[in-house]
């Protein structure tokens, strides 16, 4: 740019409205020039500015004056990139100083240099290389092309990056210099062109083991292009010019990393921007040392062959039948494969490059397919083992295991193997064929069982009425046991795999053969001993029983036993009875009142015990009360009560007389008899009944009732405070007592047989007295159950007075 030519504005400001106080600002700087503005102070005719160093504030530099309408001023002359200090004074009519404002400001950087050197780092990218300046703290790149482009790029330091351009694109690029204060003035101009952008390679591939070919796009304005190529972990690095956008190297090491990059040339013989380094491997290498060997337990081949350093290889076998494995290390099995058959078999490697030729191919035989139809022939205690032949067979071995955990091996060329067989054993057997390649898998295994031993130890015992045990001991080869009880008219069979059976609901009192028979796949070995046992005699029948006295019963049944001895027993809770005999019939005597008894019947013989009969329930009759006790409540009523009676459920009490008789039924243990005559001997009896309705005839002592109450009892006064009681005699034959109770005084007195009065003396007056009169027991005790007739006796100075009958009173 040319020089800058600033005006000076001036700005006409009303006095009247601005503060004394004065502030002043930079407003603009170039590399040799200040702008500035103030503001306006009352009553300033004009402005002064002082323009000193910072480093030297006593140096003055610079001086301008202006009028008092001015406010923006500007100094010039100035060295760029230097800091100045400004001084503004608003000054009066005098001269003197009104106001003062100052401020700092420096310039801006001087013309840089310039740009001393540009390089293309790539078809977009520029290094460009000046010179610093101290002043500055930042630059700008100015770059431009014939096309209009413009662009200001800020850089730090250099040499700067210049990116994002157009390849093969010439530009013109200048420098600035930049600071606090401002920008310089661009540097001169200088020119650079990009280079070529960088061919894309579109594919690569490796034709061969030794050969990878290349092709890219082209490039325009490109006139050749060079290919650079090199082994991974090489120095030796090759070089391909072409016009063309494809080429094919050869003679490269096979199954190797190559690592290529392609760029153009322009016209002007510079090169271009490089591709991007792709990867290409070439094909491995064609597998060697290939041999081959037999899996059993697959089964299948384990095919191996020579590994290959340094190379990430996957591997490919395949058989003529179609039977493929892969691997990417140096072995791998192909199945499943078949037995007896013959196999040729080729290993080819493989990279992401593709296929290697495939290796020579090796021809293999595998084991002999197992023999088949295996047969067994016993004769005695041998047994021979036979079996076909197979193709590809050199030998055969024959393995016999049996149940006992002993093994018979037998190697044979021929197609039979003779071993010893016992009873009772279980033989596994199976036959492998072997050749070269190894021996065959197991074929059909053929399990032969021989039939079981007899058991030994059979015991034969009665463990019920109609059930046989039989134990024994465990038979080898047993599986089973059939156990078979057979008597005149069935036959019982039992199965089961233990050493024991239970033979139930057999005829009871009969003879029965009895005979284990072991058995296992096979069958059953049906020539073991015969054991005989009877069964336990049959059960009593028709249980009857005949009462002959109240401690006697007999009792009968019906049986058809063989021979046998029958016990009766009676159980009660008072113990047990009972009776033995062979016939059919027997007495159980002895038998308590009061009891119950279940009765039963057992036959009993060598053989055991038959089952007890169905019992047959016996009651006897009912004990007695041991103790009864009559009591007068009244004169007519009596209180019958009595122990307890074993076996008694109810009772009918009786009390007779010539007069009559009196009788209660209870289940109580008392009752009250009504209508008893007065002065009477009764006789006393019982009949205890059972729940069943069997009873037993007490009889106990008789019992007298009492002599009868007196009626008509009056109460007279006489002389001397005494009074007489006088009544009207039941009983000439009894002694008869008069009492008379008061509040506060008790008085009696007695009447000898066949009177009917007596006399109290020295009666208390003026109190009520209860009066009875009753007979006398002839152990001497008053009769409670008379009635009482109440008076009030009067005095008459200090001697009886008047006797008043008041009214009657029921017994105490």
């Amino acid at each position: 740019m040319g020089t800058m030519k600033w005006l000076v504005i001036f700005v006409l400001m009303g006095i009247s409205s601005q503060a004394t106080a004065m502030t002043a600002t930079v407003f603009a700087s170039t590399s040799n020039m200040v702008f500035f503005q103030w503001t306006g102070v009352t009553g300033a005719t004009s402005y002064e500015v002082t323009v000193t160093l910072k480093s030297s504030p006593s140096n003055r530099i610079a001086f301008a004056t202006y009028s008092q309408y001015t406010v923006m001023g500007s100094i010039s002359s100035l060295s760029p990139g230097i800091l100045y200090e400004f001084t503004v004074n608003a000054l009066g009519d005098s001269g003197n100083v009104l106001s003062t404002a100052s401020f700092d400001s420096a310039t801006a950087p001087n013309t840089m240099d310039p740009i001393q050197d540009v390089k293309a780092m790539d078809s977009k990218t520029f290094m460009a290389s000046f010179s610093l300046q101290a002043d500055a703290t930042s630059y700008i790149i100015r770059i431009q092309n014939a096309n209009g482009f413009y662009r200001e790029d800020t850089v730090s330091m250099s040499p700067a990056e210049i990116r994002s351009l157009t390849p093969y694109t010439e530009y013109t690029l200048s420098v600035i210099a930049v600071n606090s204060a401002g920008r310089s003035q661009p540097s001169s101009p200088v020119t650079a062109k990009t280079v070529l952008p960088p061919p894309e390679i579109i594919s690569t591939s490796s034709p061969s083991n030794d050969s990878i070919m290349v092709s890219w796009t082209p490039v325009a304005q490109a006139v050749q292009y060079t290919m650079s190529i090199y082994k991974l972990g090489s120095s030796h690095q090759m070089h391909y010019n072409t016009t063309n956008t494809s080429l094919t190297v050869s003679d490269l090491d096979a199954g190797s990393l190559y690592v290529i990059k392609c760029y153009g040339w322009d016209p002007e013989g510079r090169k271009g921007e490089s591709s991007p380094y792709v990867n290409q491997t070439t094909r491995p290498p064609t597998p060697s040392s290939v041999s081959v060997s037999m899996v059993i337990t697959v089964p299948g081949l384990s095919v191996s062959w020579e590994p290959e350093v340094n190379a990430s290889i996957e591997y490919l076998v395949q058989s003529n039948n179609n039977l493929t494995c892969a691997s990417p290390s140096t072995s791998c099995i192909l199945s499943p494969v078949a037995c007896g058959h013959v196999y040729t078999i080729q290993v080819t490697a493989w990279n992401e490059a593709g296929p290697s030729y495939p290796s020579s191919p090796v021809v293999f035989i595998t084991y002999p397919c197992p023999p088949e139809s295996l047969a067994l022939v016993e004769s005695e205690d041998n047994c021979t083992l036979t079996w076909d032949t197979m193709p590809y067979a050199e030998s055969y071995e024959a393995f016999i295991k049996s149940s006992d955990s002993s093994e018979i091996l037998c190697n044979t060329t021929g197609s039979s193997c003779t071993f010893q067989c016992l009873c009772g054993y279980t033989f596994l057997m199976s036959v492998f064929a072997v050749n070269q390649a190894g021996r065959s898998p197991q074929g059909p295994v053929l399990n032969h069982t021989n039939l079981p031993c007899c058991p030994e130890g059979v015991s034969v015992k009665n463990v019920g009425t109609d059930t046989l045990e039989i134990m024994w001991t465990a038979s080898r080869g047993a599986e089973l046991y059939e156990t078979r009880a057979v008597d005149s008219s069935e036959v019982i069979l039992c199965n089961d795999t233990a050493p024991v059976c239970a033979l139930s609901d057999l005829t009871c009192d009969s003879p029965y053969s009895v005979i284990v028979a072991p058995c296992n796949d096979r069958g059953c070995n049906r020539t073991c001993q015969a054991h005989t046992k009877d069964t336990a005699p049959c059960q009593p029948m028709d249980l009857m029983l005949n009462q002959k006295n109240v401690t006697c019963v007999t009792v009968s049944w019906t049986a058809s036993n063989r021979a046998a001895t029958y016990n009766v027993r009676a159980s009660g809770p008072d113990g047990t009875r009972t009776c033995t005999t062979s016939g059919n019939s027997c007495d159980i005597t002895n038998l308590p009142c009061g009891s119950t008894y279940e009765v039963t019947a057992l036959a009993e013989s060598a053989a055991g015990l038959s089952l007890p009969s169905f019992s047959q329930s016996l009651e006897t009759v009912p004990c007695c009360p041991v103790n009864l006790t009559v009591e007068q409540v009244t004169q007519a009523i009596t209180n019958v009560s009595w122990s307890h009676a074993k076996g008694a459920h109810s009772f009918i009490t009786s009390l007779t007389s010539i007069h009559g008789h009196a009788r209660c039924h209870t289940q109580d243990y008392h009752c009250l008899m009504g209508c008893i005559t007065c002065g009477t001997n009764y006789t006393v009896t019982m009949k205890a009944l059972s729940q069943s309705g069997r009873s037993s005839n007490c009889t106990y002592h008789g019992f007298s009732s009492s002599a009868c109450c007196p009626s008509g009892v009056r109460l007279y006064s006489r002389e001397n405070n005494t009074m007489r009681v006088y009544w009207r005699s039941g009983s000439s034959s009894h002694t008869y007592i008069a009492e008379m109770v008061g509040t506060n005084n008790n008085y009696n007195c007695t009447a000898s047989p066949g009177e009917n009065s007596c006399d109290i003396e020295n009666v208390q007056c003026g109190e009520s007295y209860n009066v009875m009169v009753a007979p006398l027991t002839p152990e001497g005790s008053r009769v409670n159950f008379c009635s009482q007739r109440q008076y009030s006796v009067t005095c008459l100075g200090n001697n009886i007075g008047t006797v008043l009958y008041r009214s009657k009173r029921s017994l105490d």
